[in-house]
């Protein structure tokens, strides 16, 4: 479930004076523009950008950018965007690092739906000029997934079978392994990895511990923690950016915003029931000033 609060009526012309009054004169005023944006859903954000557009023949986001700094800048920019759009720039900041980060790929690719992630790669090619695929050449990304709930029980058999002898024989980049991982629906694969856990009396993840600067066998693990149970992953996500020595405020920020409208509730109980701290709580700890106050608005819970 969401977390975010969306009134059950806006006026988006009223939201959008709002924030060109939150920008103009002398300084800017941040409380404002969190009061609006941390409240509206993703179809009304798009509205307000165009009806903003429409009055003051001026780019929100562009102004906003130019208004705002820091980590809140960051976060405000992702949260505006479309969804898919979003997503495009995620996976381009990911791809263009020195050491790419081949995780947020992952996430991208392995928790939105076939549309989505369609969307996502048009997306991509409209804002950067080329697909998503030609700067990564992964699977996971151009596959189109089938997304029913219907099961073949003798395929994950099979399957469950193939990726085990996959695993022993530590050939982590078999065609095999890629081609079920890339292809089968969700459901299919948590059927695969339940009959795969079932014969052998460990999780695959288990099995594919190993060496820790192995790149492709940390992505792997990550693409079946992913596909198996996503709000767990996001759950671990969250907790290793908040644990580690100074904040990974771009991983913190990232499962914020793109969960806020979607599964963040289940993420937090799960966070609580994991780490016996309300996620609030830890998040208000972690962070300061208006970026703080944005992702606890996103959390649901005003600072």
């Amino acid at each position: 479930m969401a977390t975010i609060d969306v009134p059950e009526q806006v006026s988006v012309l009223a939201d959008a004076e709002a924030l060109r009054k939150a920008c103009k004169g002398w300084g800017t005023d941040e409380k404002a523009i969190i009061s609006v944006l941390g409240h509206r859903n993703a179809v009304q954000r798009k509205q307000i950008r165009l009806a903003y557009e429409d009055l003051y023949q001026e780019d929100l986001i562009k102004r906003l950018e130019s208004e705002l700094s820091g980590d809140f800048e960051k976060a405000v920019y992702r949260w505006i965007l479309d969804p898919a759009d979003r997503d495009a720039v995620l996976a381009n900041v990911a791809i263009k690092k020195l050491s790419p980060d081949h995780h947020v790929i992952v996430e991208i690719s392995c928790t939105r739906s076939p549309e989505e992630l369609l969307a996502v790669r048009r997306a991509y090619q409209a804002r950067y000029k080329h697909s998503l695929e030609e700067d990564l050449l992964v699977a996971l990304v151009s596959a189109f997934r089938y997304d029913g709930e219907e099961i073949n029980t003798r395929v994950a058999n099979s399957e469950a079978k193939i990726l085990h002898e996959a695993v022993k024989d530590k050939e982590f980049n078999h065609e095999e392994i890629i081609r079920i991982l890339s292809t089968r629906s969700k459901m299919q694969l948590m059927a695969t990895f339940n009959r795969y856990r079932d014969d052998h009396g460990t999780t695959i993840t288990k099995n594919l511990e190993g060496d820790s600067g192995d790149e492709f066998l940390k992505t792997l693990r990550s693409t079946i923690r992913c596909l198996n149970d996503p709000k767990k992953y996001f759950e671990k996500v969250l907790r290793n950016s908040i644990r580690r020595v100074g904040t990974d405020e771009d991983a913190l920020t990232r499962v914020i915003v793109t969960r806020a409208e979607k599964d963040l509730k289940d993420i937090k109980e799960l966070y609580y029931k994991r780490n016996s701290v309300p996620l609030d709580q830890a998040v208000a700890k972690d962070t300061s000033g208006d970026y703080k106050a944005l992702l606890l608005t996103l959390l649901g819970k005003e600072d």
